[in-house]
């Protein structure tokens, strides 16, 4: 337009008819100049449409009198002018010579105004016209110190999900991942606030996956900033692939770095951003060799802010989910000691996550000893009548697995559990009844699983007092004789999906949870009932051999075995990834 028809020497090669349309043409934008600046609302509307109609059919470079009354029509009062300048501009801004002339011209001031309009399709069209300007080399620095990035960022951070969408579709990503290499700190703490709010949503993070593969060591390098801005990009870490990318560009150092520091920010998102990364498997032992437990633990004392409690001991989870080994190296720095020590007065959403923790780590036979040794029964006993009914499975989960042992033996050490038969708080005696007279199947199904390993313990004193208890053994036989009409549970599930799905009983088959509660009941009676208490050495016999009828009259041996397969398997969980 414009420039495209100011060298009228050209006119003298053209034909009468072409000379006389370049002419009406010349002519119509002189009108819609004068439209333009008029001060009637409707004819602006009139020129601001026709800008807009003609520069999307084709786009030339054009010169400042065109673009002089589009950039005034953009500073209009009235939506309809602004959405169809804000249009017109953005297609022009496809041009190169144009990108460069619309931000010398002024173009980027009234744009950053728009970008904050009410109006969805103003802002659409603004932040559309500011990216395709960003793509020239020569405007990303302009653009970056004209504040333009400020209200990309709000915009980013909108709980709008449309505003997010409009800056992935008019092309922000890659404008905001290049920009991340400025060497402005604002800049670059602009840029990794609005990539991560972007990244908040799951399809966003796909394609930021899939379009931009510089993405985790440009946010790597930054976390190595001396600005207390840049945190880590926690919401990228939420994306598998960016997981493992993470450890491949050596974000461990840095992130360890920031998890150290002693402020707030820095350490929430460097909590949050480790826990991420800690959900895939291939992760959990560059983490601990890394030298993540100690610092992970001593944030579980962290009393400022009880999320960064929670994603420390969520890590300490993931790490312990699938290795024996890091179970070990977990118990052996500290954490089960913290965990004792501070279970009972944290927030009521770290007790969730810390008895959590507790009911990975006693599914190893190698460490259920150490643990009874240290008195986590203590704490646990008293969680198992929390307000809470996820910190109750998981304190119950904890219990029951501690309990459990594969390969018995007449050795085993079961005494820590008679010295928290009656106390504290009732003790497991008061627990396992609150549990069978649940109206959770679910607890029905810790209560009597629980009591069946206590049984096989071969331990006389716990014998004696299960078989003595006029609490627990009316219910047991009112378990084994009739069917609960409910099974399911009523345990939630935590903030935050974790790999470990041991720690509370949401992901238990309760399908068929009915029938194995009476069958468990009824395994207890067959116990309890039969005359004269059987000596240790005779049950570690019957255990090896796997020959407890499950009732008097057929199930077998095998049959057992399958019951306590699929009880364990409740006890376990699932070790898939979420």
């Amino acid at each position: 337009m414009g420039t495209a028809f100011s060298c009228c020497e050209s006119c003298s090669l053209l034909l009468e008819n072409e000379r006389e349309a370049v002419a009406d043409l010349l002519q119509y934008l002189e009108t819609l100049t004068t439209l333009s600046f008029s001060d009637n609302v409707d004819l602006q509307r009139s020129a601001a449409l026709a800008f807009a109609e003609i520069t999307e059919k084709e786009v030339r470079p054009v010169g400042r009198d065109t673009l002089d009354p589009i950039l005034f029509l953009l500073g209009s009062h009235d939506t309809e002018v602004q959405r169809a300048a804000s249009a017109a501009l953005g297609n022009l801004a496809v041009n190169t010579d144009n990108k460069l002339l619309i931000v010398k011209l002024g173009g980027l001031e009234p744009l950053i105004r728009q970008m904050l309009s009410p109006n969805v399709e103003v802002q659409c069209n603004a932040v559309g016209c500011v990216t395709n300007l960003a793509t020239h080399d020569d405007n990303k620095t302009k653009i970056a110190k004209s504040g333009a990035l400020v209200p990309l960022t709000r915009l980013a951070r909108s709980k709008d999900l449309r505003n997010r969408q409009q800056l992935v579709n008019a092309g922000a990503i890659p404008v905001l991942v290049s920009l991340l290499n400025s060497p402005d700190t604002d800049v670059q703490y602009y840029c990794t606030t609005a990539l991560s709010n972007i990244a908040v949503d799951a399809h966003n993070r796909k394609k930021l996956a899939q379009s931009e593969p510089k993405l985790v060591s440009s946010l790597v390098q930054l976390m190595d900033s001396s600005s207390l801005k840049i945190g880590a990009p926690t919401e990228i870490s939420i994306t598998e692939k960016y997981q493992l990318d993470i450890v491949k560009a050596d974000g461990l150092t840095s992130l360890l770095r920031l998890l150290q520091s002693t402020y707030l920010p820095l350490i929430l998102s460097a909590a949050a951003c480790v826990r991420n990364v800690s959900i895939h498997p291939q992760n959990e032992s560059p983490i601990i060799e890394s030298g993540f437990l100690q610092p992970l633990i001593n944030l579980l004392s962290f009393k400022d802010n009880e999320e960064v409690q929670c994603h420390a001991i969520s890590t300490l989870r993931n790490l312990a989910a699938s290795s024996e080994k890091n179970k070990q190296a977990i118990v052996k720095a500290g954490a089960v000691q913290s965990i004792k020590e501070l279970v009972l007065e944290v927030p009521m959403n770290v007790q969730s996550e810390m008895t959590a923790c507790i009911a990975v780590l006693a599914l190893s036979d190698e460490l259920k000893g150490q643990l009874l040794e240290m008195g986590i029964c203590e704490v646990l006993i008293p969680l198992t009548n929390s307000p809470s009914s996820e910190v109750q499975g998981n304190s119950a989960a904890a219990l029951g697995n501690l309990s459990s042992k594969d390969g018995r033996t007449t050795t085993d050490d079961y005494s820590a559990f008679n010295d928290v038969w009656d106390k504290p708080d009732g003790g497991m005696h008061r627990y396992l009844y609150r549990f069978l007279t649940s109206a959770d199947a679910t607890f029905q199904h810790i209560a009597v699983w629980t009591i069946v390993q206590l049984l096989e313990s071969g331990d006389p004193q716990l014998i004696s007092n299960i078989r003595s208890s006029s609490l627990l053994m009316p219910n047991i036989r009112t378990l084994a004789e009739t069917r609960t009409s409910t099974p399911t549970s009523s345990i939630g599930g935590t903030p935050h999906s974790h790999r470990s799905a041991t720690h509370s009983y949401q992901d238990t088959d309760t399908g068929n949870g009915q029938g194995e509660i009476q069958m468990l009941a009824r395994r207890i009676l067959d116990f309890t009932d039969s005359e004269g208490a059987m000596t240790p050495s005779a049950l570690a016999s019957q255990i090896q051999a796997g020959s407890y009828s499950m009732h008097a009259e057929s199930e077998s041996g095998r049959e057992h075995e399958e019951l306590r397969k699929s009880v364990r398997e409740a006890f376990s969980g699932s070790s898939s990834g979420h």
